[in-house]
């Protein structure tokens, strides 16, 4: 009887345990730049295993959430593909200023869905296709780095009337992917697992880094789900995710 009733009282502990940590899961509200929008789903999952927060996630170019987020949108936490939208709103009074880090720096690709169009910078030299997307170079920095790449390249000029802008840098991508662009400067991230067509990893000299910030914004600053979200995205297990994704890393931070 008294081992019938220790295993009652262990359960009963047990149950009392999860109540708790139930009633302390959370949630916060996250913009996210489309060019993370894979790896920051596999983020927010494990976070989710490992806190029992919940990370809601909106996705779109930096531009468009950066005024999403001065027009008063619920977010609490933004991951930028860039480092000067987050300064901006630290700048602006709208996010803490030590909270700001690089959590991921991208590479730019160029890439097609044909096998044999993509062979280096010499496929952009020849300019034979007919459409080459990019991300909106004023929302998104893919897209500025896209444009600065044929700058630095000498054939921004000469490409220029060939150029189709996405909104973001998954619109970039889906025109290739639909056939509407032969070509397109995307993210590396977005070929994780897909080793079909053919792409060039544009050479990291022609464009300024694409460091990307995050930043928690003051409308989560009192959110134990907002800052154990940002504790999360610098440890380990998101770190290795960032890198399956094809991003680089900044020890510097």
């Amino acid at each position: 009887m008294k081992a019938t009733n220790c295993i009652r009282a262990a359960l009963a502990g047990l149950w009392l345990a999860w109540l708790a940590g139930v009633s302390h899961a959370g949630q916060t509200h996250v913009a996210v730049a489309a060019n993370f929008t894979d790896a920051a789903r596999e983020i927010a999952a494990a976070f989710k295993q490992k806190t029992g927060h919940d990370a809601v996630l909106s996705f779109g170019s930096s531009g468009q959430l950066l005024a999403q987020i001065t027009q008063e949108a619920p977010f609490q936490i933004m991951l930028s593909a860039d480092e000067e939208r987050p300064k901006k709103l630290v700048d602006d009074g709208f996010g803490i200023p030590e909270s700001r880090f690089t959590y991921a720096v991208g590479k730019l690709v160029l890439w097609s869905r044909d096998p044999k169009t993509v062979t280096g910078a010499d496929t952009l030299k020849n300019g034979r296709f007919q459409k080459v997307s990019i991300a909106s170079p004023s929302a998104a920095p893919y897209g500025a780095a896209a444009i600065e790449s044929m700058r630095a390249l000498g054939l921004y000029d000469a490409l220029k009337p060939k150029i189709v802008e996405g909104a973001s840098i998954a619109q970039a991508f889906q025109f290739v992917d639909t056939g509407n662009a032969e070509v397109g400067f995307i993210a590396l991230s977005q070929l994780a697992g897909n080793n079909g067509g053919s792409r060039w990893l544009v050479d990291q000299t022609l464009y300024t880094p694409i460091r990307q910030d995050a930043v928690l914004l003051k409308k989560g600053a009192q959110n134990p789900a907002a800052t154990a979200f940002m504790a999360f995205l610098k440890g380990p297990e998101a770190r290795a995710t960032i890198e399956k994704f094809g991003y680089g890393l900044d020890d510097k931070r």
